[in-house]
């Protein structure tokens, strides 16, 4: 009997929801054996590894939640080396994963008309050593520090509101980035691909998916086993920020195509990095990498 398990947090804003409209639903899955991970109040990685040591072979991860718990399926599925399929449902603030690939209810996971893709995750890669996966996006600096406001008692009061998980999230950024954008270096000096970036640069981000934030257009480069788009830039600067919202919402994050980055700082230096909206703070490090992962990830799609 094939098995079906259901990662979520029981914790998290919308967890009623998964319940009725996912843990619920899946009870009456014919032919299946239905189990689920609940995510720990521990770290990603801790909770990828867990996941990770209850995976076998031919089972089905469904994703219910934001893209925090995307990135701890995708991680466990990688580390467990077994060979298994991800679902996404978009139960978060953002949800790029689910947008990336097009699954926006449950009965659309098991529908005949869907697809399976392989999806080419984003490694982060720090002092020569494995780190991460992520799929949609990565950034580092002041993007990458600015997230830690969601942990905050006070944001996440407001996202448990329907309102405030549909405009909250961005009004709290707007408040955050007016109050830290000046007097603060967000990202040492460091050299990409061996050329000094500019003193001012604030942030580097690299895509890989359909979307960034949900408003920033991305493409299709999680099906490319080797090229995806990265960007610094100035966005301490109020009208770089604004121009690059612009030309990332009306068409699509501007960027070099690339099929690697290697972030060289001056000095080392403790660097701010996210992936899809969880943190990561490494300390003294010198080399940073962004490359495609070996591994591939099977997908159910419905582009």
């Amino acid at each position: 009997m094939k098995r079906l398990l259901i990662v979520y947090n029981p914790r998290s804003s919308r967890a009623e929801d998964v319940r009725a409209e996912v843990l619920d639903k899946a009870k009456n899955l014919p032919g299946m054996m239905v189990g689920k991970y609940e995510i720990e109040k521990t770290d990603v990685d801790q909770n990828a590894k867990k996941f990770a040591k209850i995976l076998k072979d031919g089972d089905m991860v469904l994703s219910a939640g934001g893209d925090a718990t995307g990135v701890i399926a995708i991680n466990g599925i990688i580390e467990s080396g077994k060979d298994a399929t991800l679902a996404v449902l978009p139960y978060g603030n953002f949800n790029d994963l689910a947008r990336t690939l097009g699954t926006e209810k449950f009965e659309e996971v098991f529908d005949e008309g869907r697809k399976i893709k392989k999806l080419y995750p984003l490694e982060i890669i720090a002092e020569g050593k494995h780190v991460r996966y992520a799929t949609c996006y990565v950034t580092m600096g002041m993007t990458a520090e600015a997230v830690k406001l969601y942990d905050t008692p006070k944001v996440r009061k407001k996202l448990k509101t329907r309102i405030g998980r549909a405009i909250g999230s961005y009004t709290e950024l707007a408040g955050w980035y007016f109050k830290n954008r000046r007097g603060r270096v967000f990202i040492p000096e460091f050299k990409l691909n061996g050329v000094l970036q500019d003193k001012r640069t604030s942030d580097y981000a690299a895509v890989n998916g359909k979307s960034m934030a949900r408003v920033m257009k991305g493409g299709d480069d999680w099906m490319d086993s080797k090229r995806f788009r990265s960007e610094t830039d100035r966005l301490a600067n109020f009208w770089r920020l604004f121009k690059l919202m612009s030309k990332s919402i009306l068409a699509r994050v501007p960027g070099s195509e690339t099929t690697g980055d290697v972030l060289e700082f001056v000095e080392p230096s403790r660097v701010e990095v996210q992936a899809e909206g969880e943190s990561l703070v490494f300390d003294k490090v010198q080399k940073i990498e962004i490359r495609k992962g070996a591994k591939c990830l099977k997908v159910i799609t419905k582009n």
